[in-house]
């Protein structure tokens, strides 16, 4: 977990006021998240099936890259994406439980 937060004090050095991938904004998610065709395709699907919002999507997309950067990975993979989602879907299932 050290390792991570070393990776994303790296990555944010030369940006102020930005010391993690959650404080990322738009433009930052477009710029640091890449993913893969395979991988939009992924995010593609979970979204219509799981009817998220643009907001939602760039949550997953920096959930994403923190799993990367748990597993020291420089990209995002398809693994990373499909735990993001799992856990956004997690979430969803138990705040609809709630109400």
């Amino acid at each position: 977990m050290i390792k991570a937060r070393e990776i994303q004090q790296e990555r944010f050095k030369t940006i102020e006021g930005l010391h993690s991938n959650a404080q990322m904004g738009g433009r930052e998610v477009q710029e640091i998240c890449q993913i893969s065709d395979a991988g939009r395709n992924l995010l593609k699907r979970a979204m219509e099936k799981l009817n998220l919002s643009a907001r939602a999507y760039d949550k997953i997309l920096k959930v994403s890259r923190t799993i990367a950067d748990l597993a020291q990975s420089e990209e995002i993979k398809v693994e990373h994406l499909a735990e993001a989602i799992h856990y956004r879907s997690f979430d969803r299932q138990n705040w609809a439980s709630q109400g």
